[in-house]
């Protein structure tokens, strides 16, 4: 099964990761469109993030790292910190003000992977931008 993901003119597709992530996957897809702002992570370096509180999405802890590669989507489901996705555009490690988090890695972008990075250069330097997330 596939997303497709709507940051500002961007557009990518990602495949979600049902085996590795069934409970994370089931529940996020359940809940789409999912909508909002993407912003710049404050803790996580080269990423963009979506505030999530507002979906009450109760994932399990699965497939998790704090360490993902560009494109690599994790999912936060709360806990020290404010439920949310991560969406990787370079180098990052997921972290909040009171240190490493684990997220779930529930999709990875396979169709538009060269313009992540333009993505996060928006992102960072004009601010946030509208985000949509749809089966």
């Amino acid at each position: 099964m596939m997303l497709k993901i709507t940051i500002g003119e961007h557009v990518f597709k990602a495949k979600l990761h049902i085996k590795k992530a069934p409970e994370t996957c089931r529940l996020l897809t359940e809940k789409m469109p999912i909508t909002g702002k993407a912003i710049q992570a404050r803790w996580s370096g080269e990423a963009a993030w979506l505030q999530m509180d507002t979906y009450r999405v109760e994932a399990p802890q699965e497939n998790a790292t704090s360490y993902p590669g560009p494109g690599q989507l994790l999912y936060y489901p709360g806990g020290v910190s404010e439920k949310e996705i991560l969406i990787p555009y370079g180098s990052a490690i997921f972290a909040s003000k009171f240190g490493l988090l684990p997220g779930n890695h529930f999709a990875t972008i396979v169709e538009g992977v060269e313009l992540l990075e333009k993505m996060g250069e928006t992102v960072l330097w004009k601010g946030a931008q509208d985000i949509k997330l749809e089966v």
